[in-house]
């Protein structure tokens, strides 16, 4: 479900709860497998400190491991057998967690994570009475009366009361998102115990309620689609896909139901349902930053229902989102082959090899997912991210090639991020020529309703133009435009001040280079690039300076040439007089000018995942 200020403060109460225990700590992706070993210290003092940093680092698996570690050492410690079950938890060592919590409520009947886990593990054994008990006990407050009034209802469900679970569910009142959550869940229910009327007049009004949630969404139309209204439901999809274009379950629907082949309810089981519960509060954290309760969630959602891809889909986003690549990967395996979120899946898994340091591996499995899908250009698409991150840039260019003779000749705004990165690898890889007109058909795309975006291409075009001294005029308009839209983008700024410097207005080139050297004072370009503007307005010591610490931000090997020549003999004279707006510099005439510096940063929500320009 989307995030909301009545689910947000539900959330919250779960969060403070937990972060007394093990704050900010993410969860590798498994159910049930066993903790890896890890090298015990030798004191309790020893296991509590290293479990304390793991989890400050957010490696749960250690964490979990030192905690259980010196729980050993003091058995009767309430706090650290309360970390240490958190820890395994958000792990996903889930037996290990159970235990803890049998041991927590022995001592603390009113300890509501550990309630609410034992009664997940009886609703997953069918002992629906037990886990009504459990929940029962799992405290007050928000979250724990949104939380177990829904999955109580769901253990009416699974006992085959529907009254009572209708009953039970009702009681949920108030805000708007709560009475969506209750009709979404009070129609699933109905439903699966065989009341079609209730189920219909539920679900439509959680659709009514809220048509942006794709979970609603999906439930209401296959609802309508097995009760024989083919054509409600194919005009929910396609409502749905105006808002968020292309999403693998929406085609893969449409395309089942305009093919006459049916489409499955989405919950089967009462287990089904209540892990539905814990991933909808789950994704609710998710898009809020509460990553530690969301994570619990998902892990108690995936407990019950193991093939729930989005559940599994958004575990691994939180993992990513955490700089978790490895442990992401492993969520992103476990999406059902048969999912339509598979391939997503493993476009994900090949960004993050390359996140990781392993770009041929990367190639070879985008690679491969594009045999298997020639047609899917978000696979194309990802294959040449990864090529033009690995420097490959003639490669990557006939990579996005492929992807754009798909789009076809009419290509929607969505689709100028392909135009763009192909006119990036066709710079770098020095065909300009056909780099500006992808750029500039970019620039024709992008929505005016994403100015940040807007403003990387202007960027990246009339840096492009600077650096090679032409339409300098219409460079610096636009650049100017880019720092209005974007005045926090240290690149951009970077930019204008190049072109500032192009046009030998020294002191103005400096002006902004020492602004995006604020915003941005690791960049190796930046730091040059004042070195030079500081040379040339007679601050030599200052810009030798500024060499120095560009030579010391790791630049490329072509650069750092550079950089040490200027180090050993400064900027050779000019031969003309500083350039104008309507005199532009002869490139010739100033040959110490660097040319091919690193490409602006790539737009916002870009969707490779890149290490170099």
């Amino acid at each position: 479900m989307n995030g909301n200020a009545a689910t947000r403060r539900a959330l919250s109460a779960l969060a403070f709860c937990l972060a007394a225990t093990l704050p900010s700590q993410a969860a590798q992706p498994r159910e049930s497998t066993p903790l890896p070993e890890f090298e015990p210290a030798e004191s309790l003092e020893g296991n509590f400190l290293a479990a304390y940093i793991a989890g400050a680092s957010k490696d749960t698996a250690a964490a979990a491991s030192f905690y259980r570690e010196a729980v050993k050492a003091d058995p009767r410690n309430a706090e650290l057998l309360e970390r240490a079950f958190v820890s395994l938890l958000a792990d996903g060592s889930l037996p290990d967690a159970f235990r803890a919590a049998e041991r927590l409520t022995t001592r603390d009947g009113a300890n509501g994570l550990a309630q609410l886990a034992l009664g997940v593990r009886q609703i997953k054994a069918g002992q629906f009475a037990q886990a009504r008990q459990n929940f029962a006990r799992s405290g007050r407050g928000a979250a724990a009366d949104l939380t177990a009034t829904l999955l109580t209802a769901w253990t009416y469900a699974g006992s085959g009361d529907g009254k009572r679970a209708q009953e039970t569910i009702n009681k949920l009142k108030g805000e708007r998102t709560y009475n969506t959550f209750r009709d979404f869940h009070a129609g699933l229910i109905a439903a699966l115990v065989g009341d079609q009327a209730e189920a219909e007049r539920r679900l439509k009004a959680a659709y009514d309620g809220d048509r942006n949630t794709l979970r609603v969404v999906d439930a209401y139309a296959r609802f309508e689609a097995q009760a024989g209204r083919t054509d409600l439901a194919i005009q929910a999809y396609t409502d749905f896909d105006k808002l968020l274009p292309r999403h693998p379950i929406v085609r893969d629907a449409l395309n089942k139901l305009k093919e006459g082949k049916p489409l499955t309810r989405l919950i089967n089981t009462a287990q089904e349902g209540a892990g539905e519960v814990l991933y909808g509060l789950g994704s609710a954290g998710s898009t809020q930053g509460d990553e530690l309760p969301a994570v619990v969630y998902l892990r108690l959602a995936l407990y019950l229902a193991p093939e729930h891809a989005l559940a599994r889909l958004t575990l691994a986003d939180i993992l990513d989102r955490m700089k978790q690549p490895e442990r992401a990967n492993e969520a992103y395996a476990q999406i059902p082959a048969t999912s339509p979120l598979r391939l997503n899946a493993d476009v994900q898994v090949g960004l993050n090899l390359e996140q990781m340091g392993k770009g041929d591996e990367a190639i070879q499995h985008l690679d491969a997912a594009m045999k298997a899908h020639p047609n899917d250009i978000d696979v194309i698409t990802a294959l040449g991210n990864v090529q033009r991150s690995r420097k490959k840039y003639e490669e990557a260019a006939e990579t996005y090639s492929r992807a754009i003779a798909l789009i076809g000749d009419q290509p929607a705004s969505n689709y100028w991020t392909t135009f763009y990165f192909r006119g990036t690898a066709y710079e770098r890889a020095k065909q300009w020529a056909k780099a500006e007109a992808d750029l500039k058909k970019a620039l024709e795309l992008v929505p005016p309703s994403q100015p940040g975006a807007r403003a990387q291409v202007l960027n990246y075009l009339a840096y492009s133009w600077v650096d090679q001294n032409i339409n300098i005029d219409e460079a610096f308009t636009m650049l100017k435009q880019a720092v209005d839209a974007s005045p926090r983008d240290g690149m951009i700024i970077d930019s204008l001040g190049w072109a500032y410097f192009r046009l030998g207005r020294w002191e103005e080139a400096m002006r902004e280079l020492e602004k995006a050297i604020e915003l941005k004072p690791g960049d190796p370009t930046i730091n040059d690039h004042l070195g030079d503007a500081y040379w040339r307005a007679g601050r030599r010591l200052e810009g030798k300076f500024q060499w120095q610490h560009a030579k010391d931000l790791n630049p490329e090997p072509e650069e750092l040439e550079k950089i040490n020549a200027k180090l050993k003999d400064g900027l050779p004279e000019l031969d003309k007089p500083a350039a104008t707006a309507e005199n532009p510099p002869d490139a010739k005439a100033n040959p110490e000018l660097p040319k091919g510096a690193p490409a602006p940063s790539e737009p916002p929500g870009a969707a490779d995942k890149k290490s170099g320009g």
